[in-house]
């Protein structure tokens, strides 16, 4: 458990006084945790939460999508352009400004909302928190995520 005490260089480098280990190892559990139901469509983590950002607004320019996912463009980039072949989604050039690229939904990928209603609830139930308990872990998420 992370104590405040003076700085020991040997008490400062053991892993159970890292707060960046269980965020990083709770967050590859819980996205682990979505693999079972995206596996059968072919999607990963990554490209699930990106259609969650187009289903509440369509038509995003890369960076928008970036901005919303915590993501940089050499990592959504490829990302799209799989779900682009794959059919979910078409690129263009943003006609106003030419060096941004707008991703918009295809029907196919505005079908995914209903095929994927019920992950959120599927996934909420391999989390062993009580409603109160994630509601104080998201806010704390992001406080962290908006500095």
């Amino acid at each position: 458990m992370i104590e405040a005490t003076p700085y020991n260089p040997d008490e400062a480098l053991k892993l159970d006084n890292q707060l960046c280990f269980p965020l990083y190892a709770a967050a590859r559990k819980v996205v682990g945790a979505y693999t079972p139901y995206l596996k059968p469509f072919g999607l990963t983590y990554t490209q699930y939460i990106t259609f969650m950002v187009l289903w509440e607004k369509d038509s995003l320019t890369v960076g928008e999508i970036g901005s919303r996912l915590h993501l940089d463009n050499g990592t959504l980039t490829p990302m799209l352009k799989k779900m682009e072949k794959q059919g979910y989604v078409n690129r263009h050039r943003d006609p106003d400004d030419e060096r941004r690229v707008v991703v918009d939904l295809t029907d196919l990928g505005r079908e995914m909302k209903a095929k994927l209603a019920d992950v959120p609830l599927k996934v909420s139930q391999c989390v062993p928190l009580d409603p109160s308990e994630a509601q104080t872990l998201y806010h704390t998420l992001y406080k962290i995520l908006n500095t």
